[in-house]
C-alpha cells in the first residue's frame, strides 16, 4: 500500500511549460487586442510571434491562440477564468 491519498488529483502537467491559450469571438471586434491584453495581464512575458490569429471560414469569428510559458495550474486557472467570464470570448481553450 502507498502513503499516498488517494482522492488528492493527480497532476497531469509538469510546470513550468509552454501552452496554446486559444479564444474564438466576434471577427467585428478588436477580438485579437483584447485576448492579448487579458493573456498578457497572468503571463506578462510574451514573445515575439506567440501571437497568431485566424478567421472563420465566412470571416465572422475569430481564433486568437497565445503560447505562454505557464509557471503553475493557479495562473492557467486564473487566466482561463478570466477570458471565460469576457463578453467578447465566445470560448476559450
Amino acid at each position: 500500500m502507498s502513503d499516498l491519498k488517494s482522492d488528492a488529483p493527480a497532476e497531469i502537467m509538469q510546470f513550468p511549460c509552454e501552452i496554446a491559450v486559444k479564444a474564438m469571438g466576434k471577427a467585428d471586434t478588436d477580438f485579437e487586442t483584447i485576448v492579448v491584453e487579458i493573456v498578457r495581464r497572468h503571463a506578462p512575458d510574451l514573445g515575439e510571434g506567440s501571437v497568431s490569429s485566424k478567421p472563420s471560414s465566412k470571416g465572422n469569428y475569430l481564433s486568437v491562440t497565445v503560447r505562454v510559458n505557464a509557471v503553475s495550474r493557479a495562473q492557467m486557472d486564473a487566466l482561463y477564468q478570466e477570458l471565460s467570464a469576457h463578453k467578447a470570448v465566445a470560448m476559450a481553450l
